[in-house]
C-alpha cells in the first residue's frame, strides 16, 4: 500500500468515527446532544417522531458546517430503527458513535396507570434503546470498532413514586447494558459500551408527558440545563468510559438506597411527591406525548431556565462509584458492627439484670 492510498484509508477511518447517530434527536437532552457533537464537527444522523420540529433542528445544525440527515422514527418500531440506521450508513457512511437518548413516561401512581401507558413507556424508554443498540452493534461489530452510549438515569438504582414505569424501564435498561458488556468482552470486539446516569434536567417533557396526577409536573431539584448531559454524553463517548453518573444528586440518590432504602422508601413517600409535582392544575388540554407526538417549537430546553444550573454538575466514573460503593459498604459494616455491639450489650445488661 503506497503512501497515497495510506492517506485515503486513514481518512476514511477518520470520517466514518465522525459520525454520530442520536435518538430522540427532535427535542429535549437528544436535542442537546446532537447539537453537542455538531459542534464538535461530528455529522449527525437525527431520529425523532415529529418531522417538522426534527427537520428544523436538523436545518439549524447545518448552521455548524457539518452534514445533517433527519430520520422521523419511532423507536418503538424496530424495524423501523433498523431501516434508519440503513440509511444512515448509505447516505453518511459508517455509525462511529450511536446514542441512544429517546424517552416517554408517565406521571401517575400505580393504581392510575393503564396497561396500555406502561407498554408505551417500556417499548420507547427501554425496547428503544435495545432496539438501537442491535442495530448498532450489527454493525459495528462487522468493522470492530465504534461506540454505543445509553441514557440512563438516577432513577435506574433508585426508583421515586409516579414514575413506575419509566423507572422500570431505566432499570431494564441498566441489566440489558451490563449483560451486553460482558457479551462484547468475551467476543474480544473493540466497540465500547457506556452508560450515562443523569440527574433532573430542564427539557420539555414536564410539558408534554403523560400525566394522570391532575397537577403540572417537575425535575426534582436540582434541575440542570440539557446541555451540561450533552457534554457529560459526548465525553462518555469520546473518553471510552465503562459508567459515568452525572452531578451530586445521581450519585447522593444511588449512595443513599445503597446505604438505608427503607429510609429512602419512607422518605420518599412524601418528598418523592411534593418533588414531582407543582401546585398548578394541570390543563384539561394539556399536551401527551406518550401515544403521539405533539407538534410545536419545542427544543432543548423545558420551562425551568430559571433555576436550572448550566455548570457545576461534576462527573463520576466507575472509578469513584467504587470509591462511593466502598464507602458505602464501610458505612453499612459500621452500621451492622454498632447493631450487633448493642445487641450484645443489651444481652450482657438482661443477664445482669432479669427484671
Amino acid at each position: 500500500m503506497n503512501h497515497q492510498e495510506c492517506h485515503v484509508m486513514e481518512r476514511t477511518e477518520r470520517t466514518q468515527n465522525r459520525i454520530v447517530l442520536v435518538t430522540g434527536a427532535g427535542a429535549g437532552v437528544g436535542r442537546a446532544v446532537a447539537e453537542e457533537f455538531a459542534r464538535a464537527g461530528y455529522d449527525v444522523a437525527m431520529l425523532s417522531r415529529e418531522p417538522e420540529r426534527l427537520a428544523r433542528a436538523a436545518a439549524q445544525l447545518r448552521g455548524y458546517g457539518v452534514r445533517v440527515l433527519a430520520i422521523p422514527t419511532d423507536v418503538a418500531d424496530a424495524q423501523a430503527v433498523e431501516s434508519a440506521a440503513s440509511r444512515v450508513e448509505s447516505e453518511l457512511g459508517a455509525i462511529g458513535v450511536w446514542v441512544n437518548v429517546a424517552m416517554a413516561t408517565v406521571f401517575a401512581p400505580v393504581s392510575a396507570l393503564c396497561a396500555r401507558d406502561v407498554e408505551r413507556a417500556t417499548q420507547v424508554t427501554y425496547l428503544g434503546q435495545v432496539y438501537g443498540t442491535m442495530a448498532a452493534l450489527a454493525r459495528m461489530r462487522r468493522r470492530n470498532r465504534g461506540t454505543i452510549v445509553n441514557v440512563g438515569s438516577a432513577l435506574a438504582s433508585r426508583s421515586v413514586p409516579l414514575q413506575a414505569a419509566y423507572c422500570g424501564a431505566k432499570f431494564a435498561v441498566r441489566g440489558f447494558t451490563d449483560a451486553l458488556r460482558s457479551e462484547i468482552l468475551h467476543d474480544g470486539l473493540d466497540v465500547q459500551l457506556s452508560l450515562v446516569d443523569l440527574p433532573a434536567i430542564n427539557t420539555p417533557q414536564f410539558d408534554w408527558a403523560a400525566n394522570r396526577t391532575g397537577k403540572r409536573a417537575r425535575p426534582v431539584a436540582p434541575v440542570y440545563q440539557p446541555e451540561v448531559a450533552a457534554r457529560a454524553i459526548r465525553f462518555a463517548a469520546e473518553h471510552r468510559r465503562r459508567t459515568l453518573w452525572l452531578g451530586w444528586s445521581t450519585a447522593r440518590a444511588i449512595a443513599a438506597d445503597l446505604l438505608a432504602p427503607g429510609l429512602v422508601d419512607r422518605y420518599l413517600a412524601s418528598a418523592g411527591y411534593r418533588g414531582q409535582l407543582t401546585d398548578e392544575p394541570r390543563a384539561s388540554d394539556a399536551p401527551d406525548n406518550l401515544h403521539a407526538p405533539v407538534p410545536g417549537d419545542f427544543d432543548a430546553h423545558g420551562r425551568f431556565d430559571s433555576e436550572a444550573r448550566s455548570a457545576g454538575a461534576p462527573l463520576f466514573t466507575e472509578r469513584h462509584a467504587q470509591a462511593l460503593k466502598g464507602g458505602v459498604a464501610l458505612g453499612l459494616l459500621g452500621l451492622f458492627a454498632a447493631a450487633l455491639l448493642g445487641t450484645r450489650w443489651g444481652e450482657r445488661r438482661q443477664v445482669r439484670d432479669p427484671s
